[in-house]
């Protein structure tokens, strides 16, 4: 079995468009929510969303490969970018060499509506464009990227809910670890448009906390009442420990354990035994014990009662040990199925830079988060394991622990 080492990331998210900026927002605890008015205007109950700026990618791609790209694919391309060159991979190296790309995508909303509501007007397929279909299906992420960056291996798309992005990694670390890949492009995206949340919002799931929106976002805390939307682009390359030594690359950590359970009850509504599950296994798989978890950043998304389920998960295989736990969340809102991925990105910031990001707005504890470690500021601390949770809609869970390599 190969072991398997992370030797590049980059992110573009409503808290910053790069590395440096994303890991400076984590140490202050900068929020990156918004009032977004036009939702309000357009039927949604809350209007509260994560801003993430769009990219202007007319200097960096022609634009037969622009019409490609909805936004959402946008985002992971300026991600993908910043993690290539992160990991010191160029095209020579791509061109020369077997990468794959496994991403975590589980709508396209935007370019879905769009395209039909000018066949609806027009009468007239042929008038949605070339790029339309290519930016509709589900797989466009992988489609694209694979295609702009030349890549020749393992490619497809993991529609997992808010664990996609998790789940991707997971799937590439077994990729390379079994010996089929030696590198893979990973990562989650998600839109952030106003079509991709509103069902969301139909559900009543968002907070309405409206008139303080940096502060909406309250992961663990009593007085929370919902999740807040959004999104952005986050890349990991994943390679074996021997390719990467080979090329002389830079090793940010080493994937140790994934782990993942269905909950097999409710479509919506969380357990603690899947969470459990998860974390057992992966656990297990890593072939560490839960002492020697330095740090959780918890999946925890600032709802009733999916924060309290992950409490009682996390308190029940963690007991003895007590880690720090934090939800980055609570600065980004819920990145939905970019969210497994860049939770890993903000992590190795953490890890990288010997701090851990504090869970913002945490204020007053309910009876299950009194009950863990929760970090309610920035803490100096050196981090040789954390483990990230992910959990989804029809109760997908993903575990992934990562450490410094030794």
């Amino acid at each position: 079995m190969n072991r398997v080492v992370i030797t590049g990331m980059g992110v573009y998210s409503c808290i910053g468009k790069n590395l440096d900026e994303v890991r400076d927002s984590l140490y202050k605890g900068k929020s990156g929510i918004t009032l977004d008015t036009f939702r309000k205007e357009f039927g949604y109950r809350s209007g509260l969303t994560g801003y993430v700026e769009r990219p202007n990618l007319k200097q960096l791609l022609d634009r037969r490969a622009r019409i490609m790209l909805p936004e959402q694919g946008e985002y992971a391309y300026v991600a993908t970018l910043e993690a290539l060159k992160n990991a010191g991979i160029d095209a020579d190296y791509l061109n020369d060499h077997e990468i794959g790309i496994l991403y975590g995508n589980d709508s396209s909303a935007k370019a879905v509506i769009e395209s039909t509501d000018i066949i609806r007007e027009k009468k007239d397929t042929t008038l949605v464009g070339s790029g339309s279909v290519f930016q509709t299906m589900n797989s466009t992420v992988t489609m694209n990227l694979s295609t702009i960056f030349k890549l020749r291996g393992v490619n497809f798309t993991i529609s997992a809910a808010c664990a996609s992005g998790s789940h991707a990694i997971g799937l590439g670390y077994h990729f390379i670890k079994t010996g089929l890949q030696d590198c893979i492009v990973c990562g989650g995206a998600q839109e952030i448009n106003h079509y991709s949340m509103a069902n969301f919002d139909a559900l009543s799931a968002f907070s309405v906390m409206e008139s303080a929106p940096t502060r909406a976002s309250r992961p663990f805390d009593r007085d929370r009442d919902g999740l807040i939307p959004s999104g952005g682009g986050a890349t990991l390359i994943l390679e074996s420990l021997e390719s990467a030594r080979k090329r002389g690359a830079p090793i940010l950590g080493e994937v140790i354990g994934y782990g993942f359970s269905s909950n097999g009850a409710h479509i919506s509504n969380p357990t603690v035994d899947g969470p459990v599950r998860s974390l057992s296994m992966s656990l297990k798989d890593a072939g560490i014990s839960a002492s020697e978890v330095d740090y959780i950043n918890a999946h925890a998304t600032s709802t009733p009662a999916g924060d309290a389920s992950e409490a009682k998960a996390i308190n029940e295989v963690f007991e003895g040990t007590k880690p720090l736990v934090s939800s980055t969340k609570s600065m980004t809102g819920h990145e939905c199925w970019m969210a497994g991925a860049s939770e890993i990105v903000y992590s190795l910031l953490m890890m990288q830079n010997n701090f851990i990001a504090p869970n913002i707005n945490f204020e007053n504890p309910d009876e299950d988060s009194a009950k863990l470690n929760i970090a309610k500021s920035s803490v100096e601390k050196n981090i040789n394991v954390f483990l990230s949770n992910s959990f989804g809609f029809g109760g997908t869970n993903s575990s992934l622990i990562v450490r410094k390599l030794t």
